[in-house]
Protein backbone atom coordinates (compact mmCIF):
# COMPACT_ATOMS: atom_id res chain seq x y z
CA UNK A 1 0.00 0.00 0.00
CA UNK A 2 1.22 2.98 -1.01
CA UNK A 3 1.95 5.80 1.47
CA UNK A 4 0.02 8.86 1.80
CA UNK A 5 1.65 11.98 1.31
CA UNK A 6 0.95 14.75 3.32
CA UNK A 7 0.96 18.22 1.89
CA UNK A 8 3.04 20.30 3.73
CA UNK A 9 1.39 24.09 3.89
CA UNK A 10 3.85 26.99 3.55
CA UNK A 11 4.96 28.92 6.86
CA UNK A 12 4.20 33.08 6.02
CA UNK A 13 5.37 35.05 8.89
CA UNK A 14 4.15 38.80 8.92
CA UNK A 15 7.68 41.14 9.35
CA UNK A 16 5.79 44.50 9.85
CA UNK A 17 5.41 44.52 13.25
CA UNK A 18 8.49 43.68 13.82
CA UNK A 19 9.87 46.11 11.60
CA UNK A 20 8.07 48.62 13.26
CA UNK A 21 9.82 48.18 16.45
CA UNK A 22 12.94 48.23 15.36
CA UNK A 23 12.68 51.99 13.99
CA UNK A 24 11.00 52.83 16.81
CA UNK A 25 14.04 51.65 18.71
CA UNK A 26 16.33 53.15 16.37
CA UNK A 27 14.17 56.75 16.22
CA UNK A 28 14.00 56.35 20.25
CA UNK A 29 17.85 55.90 20.59
CA UNK A 30 18.61 59.08 17.88
CA UNK A 31 16.46 61.37 20.36
CA UNK A 32 17.57 59.93 23.68
CA UNK A 33 21.45 59.80 23.03
CA UNK A 34 23.96 62.30 23.54
CA UNK A 35 27.34 62.32 21.93
CA UNK A 36 30.26 62.47 24.12
CA UNK A 37 32.80 64.74 23.30
CA UNK A 38 36.37 64.16 23.71
CA UNK A 39 37.89 66.12 27.00
CA UNK A 40 41.20 68.10 26.90
CA UNK A 41 42.78 65.52 29.13
CA UNK A 42 41.78 61.89 30.22
CA UNK A 43 41.51 61.47 33.62
CA UNK A 44 41.07 58.42 35.91
CA UNK A 45 38.30 59.56 38.49
CA UNK A 46 38.70 57.66 42.33
CA UNK A 47 36.38 55.15 43.61
CA UNK A 48 33.61 55.90 45.96
CA UNK A 49 30.31 54.06 47.08
CA UNK A 50 28.50 57.08 46.56
CA UNK A 51 25.71 57.01 43.78
CA UNK A 52 24.28 60.24 44.02
CA UNK A 53 24.39 60.92 40.45
CA UNK A 54 25.45 64.36 38.88
CA UNK A 55 23.12 66.99 37.00
CA UNK A 56 22.61 66.52 33.63
CA UNK A 57 21.98 69.80 32.10
CA UNK A 58 23.23 73.50 33.15
CA UNK A 59 26.22 71.86 35.01
CA UNK A 60 29.87 73.50 35.17
CA UNK A 61 32.29 70.80 34.98
CA UNK A 62 35.96 71.62 36.18
CA UNK A 63 38.31 69.25 35.26
CA UNK A 64 41.64 68.51 37.18
CA UNK A 65 44.15 66.22 35.64
CA UNK A 66 46.96 64.28 37.83
CA UNK A 67 49.32 67.22 37.24
CA UNK A 68 47.12 69.92 38.67
CA UNK A 69 46.20 71.30 35.56
CA UNK A 70 42.83 72.88 35.37
CA UNK A 71 40.13 73.29 32.15
CA UNK A 72 36.25 74.19 32.73
CA UNK A 73 33.46 73.49 30.42
CA UNK A 74 29.47 73.38 30.62
CA UNK A 75 27.34 70.94 29.61
CA UNK A 76 25.66 72.15 26.11
CA UNK A 77 27.63 73.93 23.39
CA UNK A 78 25.01 77.14 23.71
CA UNK A 79 26.32 77.68 26.97
CA UNK A 80 29.73 77.08 26.62
CA UNK A 81 29.98 79.72 24.11
CA UNK A 82 28.10 81.86 26.21
CA UNK A 83 30.89 81.70 28.74
CA UNK A 84 33.69 81.50 26.45
CA UNK A 85 32.43 85.16 24.68
CA UNK A 86 31.69 86.22 28.31
CA UNK A 87 35.35 85.77 29.23
CA UNK A 88 36.68 86.87 25.85
CA UNK A 89 35.25 90.25 26.02
CA UNK A 90 35.88 90.65 29.96
CA UNK A 91 39.34 90.58 29.01
CA UNK A 92 39.70 91.98 25.57
CA UNK A 93 40.16 88.83 23.51
CA UNK A 94 38.90 89.51 19.74
CA UNK A 95 37.26 86.05 18.23
CA UNK A 96 35.84 85.40 15.56
CA UNK A 97 32.94 83.28 13.78
CA UNK A 98 35.56 80.17 13.65
CA UNK A 99 36.95 80.80 16.66
CA UNK A 100 33.24 80.75 18.61
CA UNK A 101 32.74 77.49 16.16
CA UNK A 102 35.72 75.70 17.50
CA UNK A 103 34.58 76.98 21.39
CA UNK A 104 31.33 75.82 21.08
CA UNK A 105 32.41 72.04 20.01
CA UNK A 106 34.96 72.01 22.97
CA UNK A 107 34.28 69.70 25.73
CA UNK A 108 36.27 71.98 28.19
CA UNK A 109 39.06 75.00 27.74
CA UNK A 110 41.94 75.29 29.56
CA UNK A 111 45.00 77.73 28.79
CA UNK A 112 45.93 81.26 29.93
CA UNK A 113 44.01 83.76 28.31
CA UNK A 114 46.15 85.62 26.37
CA UNK A 115 46.19 82.04 24.92
CA UNK A 116 42.63 81.76 24.22
CA UNK A 117 42.21 83.47 20.26
CA UNK A 118 45.16 81.17 19.08
CA UNK A 119 44.21 78.01 20.68
CA UNK A 120 41.04 77.85 19.18
CA UNK A 121 42.35 78.60 15.30
CA UNK A 122 43.38 75.06 16.12
CA UNK A 123 40.71 73.46 15.87
CA UNK A 124 40.84 69.76 15.97
CA UNK A 125 44.43 69.98 17.73
CA UNK A 126 42.97 72.21 20.48
CA UNK A 127 42.74 69.22 23.36
CA UNK A 128 46.36 68.58 22.30
CA UNK A 129 47.41 72.04 22.68
CA UNK A 130 46.08 72.77 26.10
CA UNK A 131 46.62 69.03 27.23
CA UNK A 132 49.51 70.95 28.51
CA UNK A 133 48.36 74.44 30.23
CA UNK A 134 45.46 74.76 32.47
CA UNK A 135 43.88 77.92 33.52
CA UNK A 136 46.10 79.68 36.03
CA UNK A 137 44.70 79.50 40.09
CA UNK A 138 46.92 82.11 41.04
CA UNK A 139 45.78 85.75 41.06
CA UNK A 140 47.86 89.00 40.34
CA UNK A 141 47.54 92.26 42.27
CA UNK A 142 44.84 91.07 44.40
CA UNK A 143 42.27 90.33 41.92
CA UNK A 144 40.47 87.34 41.26
CA UNK A 145 42.24 84.30 39.72
CA UNK A 146 41.31 83.82 35.71
CA UNK A 147 39.82 80.42 37.65
CA UNK A 148 37.74 82.31 39.27
CA UNK A 149 36.66 84.72 36.41
CA UNK A 150 35.88 81.46 34.84
CA UNK A 151 33.46 80.33 37.75
CA UNK A 152 32.31 83.55 38.32
CA UNK A 153 31.37 83.93 34.09
CA UNK A 154 29.42 81.12 34.13
CA UNK A 155 27.65 81.90 37.54
CA UNK A 156 26.70 85.36 35.79
CA UNK A 157 25.32 83.33 33.00
CA UNK A 158 23.54 80.32 33.53
CA UNK A 159 22.47 81.94 37.21
CA UNK A 160 22.09 79.89 41.12
CA UNK A 161 20.56 77.19 39.75
CA UNK A 162 23.82 76.04 37.74
CA UNK A 163 25.32 73.12 39.29
CA UNK A 164 29.49 72.77 40.16
CA UNK A 165 31.19 69.44 39.42
CA UNK A 166 34.52 68.74 40.03
CA UNK A 167 36.40 65.76 38.15
CA UNK A 168 39.88 65.03 39.59
CA UNK A 169 42.00 62.43 38.63
CA UNK A 170 42.72 59.89 41.41
CA UNK A 171 46.84 60.94 41.00
CA UNK A 172 45.97 64.68 41.38
CA UNK A 173 48.36 66.20 44.16
CA UNK A 174 46.19 66.71 47.31
CA UNK A 175 47.59 70.39 47.38
CA UNK A 176 46.17 71.28 44.10
CA UNK A 177 42.44 70.36 44.93
CA UNK A 178 42.91 71.99 48.39
CA UNK A 179 43.98 75.09 46.01
CA UNK A 180 40.83 74.68 43.86
CA UNK A 181 38.74 74.02 46.95
CA UNK A 182 39.59 77.27 48.84
CA UNK A 183 39.47 79.06 45.57
CA UNK A 184 35.87 78.18 45.12
CA UNK A 185 35.42 78.96 49.14
CA UNK A 186 36.61 82.47 48.64
CA UNK A 187 33.44 82.88 46.20
CA UNK A 188 31.27 81.59 48.05
CA UNK A 189 30.98 78.38 45.67
CA UNK A 190 30.32 75.80 49.12
CA UNK A 191 28.40 73.24 47.07
CA UNK A 192 29.76 71.11 44.59
CA UNK A 193 29.80 67.30 43.12
CA UNK A 194 32.65 65.02 43.00
CA UNK A 195 32.39 63.13 40.18
CA UNK A 196 34.08 59.84 41.15
CA UNK A 197 33.69 55.81 39.64
CA UNK A 198 31.15 53.59 41.60
CA UNK A 199 32.94 50.53 43.75
CA UNK A 200 31.31 48.14 45.42
CA UNK A 201 32.11 47.83 49.00
CA UNK A 202 33.50 44.24 48.59
CA UNK A 203 36.44 45.94 46.65
CA UNK A 204 37.66 48.36 49.81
Amino acid sequence: MGKVKVKKADVWIDMTPMSDVMVLLLTFFMLTSTFVKNEAVKVITPGSVSEVKVPETNVLTILCDKDGRIFVGMDNPKRMGELVQGMADQYGVQLTKGQMETARSAASIGVEMQDLASALNLEEKLNEYQATKGIPTDSVDGKMSQFQDWVKMARDNNGSEMKLAIKADAGTPYKTIKKMMSELQDMSENRYYLITALKSNSED
